[in-house]
């Protein structure tokens, strides 16, 4: 016999499973030896005096795991399995029990007392009561949860969401809202035939008669050329001395006083003139250079 468990490999205790069979009698309903494993299938009534036989009797001294498996098939859907280990013998033992949603499985928690979290997880996540529990409540849901998780029908995103509110500076419970637009899926490949167009198959036929002629795209903008009204006002510019606006006589004054730029010597700039404020606006009285000042050189402090 090939063992497939990756578990670590136990020694197999020869003859226990007749020694449990005559040991419990009409309590077991099955036993499986398999892969190196042990599993006894047992009535639900008679759970807790058989968990005492095989603690007591057989030295299995602790209870490792408390599990749920749910198989909707079946008319009790639920299977409480009980891991026992023997720290003596160094072997484990599974027992099995059914139910469903009514009827109760009797607690252990009066032989291993870490019983009572372990079953309050299995009544969270599988909804299976454990009768004699004196504090069965949630364990790993919330408060208010409704459902239990592990069971088979049980939906992937759950019956109601929860998140913090702004409004209400609170965490608020509201119906799951699926805001994705495909949904609804059906698992038959394209090439078997769908009996629906895929979202994009619309495009490879080209466009469907009657289909509405595209929209031509706006004008492009006009340029700033054109943009410019023929009656826009011209702004005022200065060029040439008889457009300064002073008058004949000034624009003639300024013509003879201004020498042209090029009958300046090679270098030269014009000195500025001094001009009269009576004379110089009659042109009576040609304006004087003005004689630039010599730098002023100051005195270090201390000297006279």
């Amino acid at each position: 016999m090939s063992d497939l468990s990756p578990a670590p490999r136990i020694k197999p205790i020869e003859g226990l499973a007749d020694a449990l069979r005559s040991a419990l009698g009409d309590a077991v309903y099955a036993i499986k030896d398999q892969h190196g494993e042990l599993s006894v299938g047992v009535a639900r009534e008679a759970l807790a005096d058989v968990m005492e036989t095989l603690r007591d009797r057989f030295a299995y001294q602790q209870l490792m795991e408390i599990a749920g498996v749910d198989y909707p098939e079946r008319a009790e859907r639920f299977e409480v399995c009980y891991h026992l280990l023997s720290v003596t013998k160094n072997h484990r033992l599974r027992v099995k029990v059914r139910t469903d949603e009514d009827n109760a499985v009797p607690t252990v928690t009066h032989l291993w007392p870490v019983a009572g979290w372990l079953e309050r997880e299995v009544f969270d996540m599988y909804g299976v009561l454990f009768a004699g529990n004196t504090d069965l409540r949630r364990i790993l849901t919330d408060y208010g949860f409704k459902g239990h998780p592990f069971r088979k029908d049980f939906p992937l995103t759950g019956y109601v969401e929860l998140r913090y509110s702004e409004e209400q500076k609170r965490v608020v419970y509201e119906p799951v809202k699926l805001a994705q637009d495909f949904r609804s899926f059906d698992f038959m490949s394209p090439w078997e035939g769908a009996q629906y167009v895929l979202p994009g198959d619309e495009k490879a036929h080209g466009e469907a008669p009657g289909a509405p002629t595209p929209v031509p795209a706006p004008p492009p903008p006009p340029s700033p050329v054109a943009a410019t009204p023929a009656n826009a006002p011209v702004p005022k510019t200065t060029e040439k001395p008889s457009q300064t606006g002073a008058g004949e006589p000034a624009n003639t004054d300024a013509a003879d006083r201004s020498p042209p730029q090029d009958a300046l010597p090679a270098g030269a700039t014009k000195a500025p003139v001094r001009r009269s404020r009576t004379k110089a606006a009659t042109g009576d009285e040609p304006a004087t250079p003005v004689k630039p000042k010599a730098p002023r050189v100051r005195k270090p402090k201390g000297e006279a």
